[in-house]
């Protein structure tokens, strides 16, 4: 009986820190003796670029334009550590759905068996969640991943994308649909950042699975183009990335997140705004007794 393997779909909204999390978790989960392969969803085609010392590698999609039949061991890279690499690409620009990519390289993916023939451990999606289009819903749409995670900062604008997606899982639970594991918190060095995000999951039912604060030592690494566990491996950065890891490879029970809509999720910021106002100004007990 084959093994199974644990397939994880990453989401967050672009520029929040989804690709260097996603990345630090592959090569942490295969410095622990894990056989992970790592499969960008992302058009832009850089999610796998700092597990290959800053090298980009040719999409499925470019492949697939340039001729008809494709092996998939064609379209895979050896990254750090002997992480499998794959970006699934998307079409030229301005033309046809971004999401396309995602759907075409996973069909390919599966009709080869390519991550039986592997004897993968971990697939690792990381899925762009600005839009949530057919394309990039496919990891959880078609319960392709087991369980999703979301890389989120305590902005606004992360925090309404997360919650989009959670409408997503939501939509999709009921046939199948992959679940939530909870919340990657990013960025988080100030205080209020903490309890910003804190009280989001409350709310939506769901967890925050690891707090990981902004450092210079992962602007310093992907200079190198590499990862922090590669770059930086006794770092305290690095040692955030391997208990996030961990936290992963042990995580079995996800669940269906209860987002807010769009009138509750605009008056929960709106309080918060008024509370971070009022640590400005030092009046912090009367607006914080409204939370």
């Amino acid at each position: 009986m084959a093994k199974k393997i644990k397939q994880i779909a990453i989401y967050g909204k672009g520029g929040i820190g989804k690709s260097t999390t996603t990345s630090n978790i592959s090569a942490a989960l295969s410095t622990a003796g894990y056989k992970v392969m790592q499969f960008g969803c992302d058009p832009k085609s850089d999610s796998t670029n700092t597990l290959r010392g800053g090298k980009y590698i040719p999409t499925v999609l470019d492949t697939l334009r340039e001729k008809n039949v494709v092996k998939a061991h064609e379209v895979i890279f050896e990254g750090f550590n002997g992480i499998y690499c794959v970006e699934a690409g998307g079409p030229a620009p301005g033309v046809g759905c971004a999401g396309r990519g995602i759907i075409t390289a996973v069909q390919l993916f599966k009709q080869q068996k390519a991550f039986e023939e592997l004897d993968l451990d971990y697939v690792i999606y990381d899925v762009l969640g600005d839009v949530v289009c057919g394309g990039f819903a496919v990891p959880v749409r078609e319960g392709i991943a087991e369980h999703v995670f979301t890389v989120s900062s305590a902005d606004f604008m992360a925090v309404y994308a997360a919650n989009n997606l959670f409408k997503g899982i939501q939509k999709y639970s009921n046939s199948g649909g992959a679940l939530l594991g909870g919340v990657i918190a990013n960025s988080i060095n100030a205080p209020y950042s903490k309890e910003i995000i804190d009280d989001f999951v409350k709310q939506t039912n769901t967890q925050v699975v690891e707090y990981v604060p902004r450092s210079v030592t992962v602007t310093q690494s992907e200079l190198q183009g590499k990862t922090t566990i590669e770059a930086a491996p006794d770092s305290k950065q690095a040692g955030v990335y391997r208990s996030l890891a961990q936290k992963i490879a042990d995580h079995t029970d996800s669940k269906v997140p209860t987002p807010l809509d769009i009138g509750a999720l605009r008056e929960w910021a709106a309080k918060w705004a008024d509370h971070l106002l009022a640590l400005e100004t030092g009046e912090v007990r009367a607006a914080a007794s409204s939370i």
